[in-house]
């Protein structure tokens, strides 16, 4: 039986461990676009704009909901969905620090061994 070991590294890292696992997917990505090219909160369109089934794009939304990357109300038998930019901003803010950070330690190298 395997421990999980997540809990063992800073927030941050977890955070932005969970940001990656969310986006992963080329449907989640579609979705998050699909939702940003409408500038407004979006209901039923997802489903006519992908090539997935309600259901799995349901799953999708659920997900990206999870971590919150997306906000949606439910109005009778329609999901409402927007982006919620704030959360988009600490993740791209998070890849940025982290990404400056791995290229500080690779200007301060002198090895170019995969080069």
């Amino acid at each position: 039986m395997s421990i999980n070991k997540k809990t063992e590294f800073d927030e941050e890292f977890q955070a932005l461990a969970d940001f990656a696992k969310a986006i992963s997917h080329p449907a989640r990505i579609a979705i998050l676009k699909t939702i940003a090219e409408k500038k407004e909160c979006i209901c039923g369109e997802i489903v006519e704009v992908l090539p997935l089934a309600q259901s799995t794009v349901s799953q999708h939304l659920k997900e990206l909901k999870g971590i919150g990357l997306i906000q949606g109300e439910i109005e009778g038998l329609k999901s409402c969905y927007c982006i919620n930019w704030k959360k988009l901003d600490e993740f791209y803010n998070s890849i940025n620090q982290l990404y400056k950070s791995l290229n500080l330690h690779k200007k301060n190298s002198k090895l170019e061994c995969c080069e």
